[in-house]
């Protein structure tokens, strides 16, 4: 972004947009925005759920969105558009790490 918007909206289309799904946004999340997403163009869209310790990444193709990966528990992230990095899932869920004794 080539400057910070003074506004509350974006009027530029990220490239990645990440959704933590809950209960009460899921279906927003998966079907509302999902199509929004790919109407704007955003290329890249995960959809962290913290319930299920999962992480499904999707591309758009063709105006379509396309599973990438689906990642569970402490599988190895390294998807677009981050593939030039890696990490743990599951330093997401922060009861993993202060039950592993990683957390103070």
């Amino acid at each position: 972004m080539p400057d910070y918007p003074d506004a509350a909206y974006c009027a530029i289309a990220p490239d990645w947009t990440c959704e933590v799904l809950s209960h009460s946004t899921r279906r927003i999340d998966r079907h509302e925005k999902a199509a929004i997403y790919a109407r704007e163009g955003v290329s890249h869209l995960w959809f962290v759920d913290p319930d299920a310790k999962t992480l499904e990444a999707f591309e758009l193709n063709d105006h379509r969105w396309m599973l990438l990966a689906t990642l569970a528990d402490d599988e190895p992230v390294s998807l677009p558009p981050f593939d030039a990095i890696s990490f743990p899932l599951d330093t997401l869920w922060p009861e993993s790490v202060a039950a592993n004794g990683d957390a103070a």
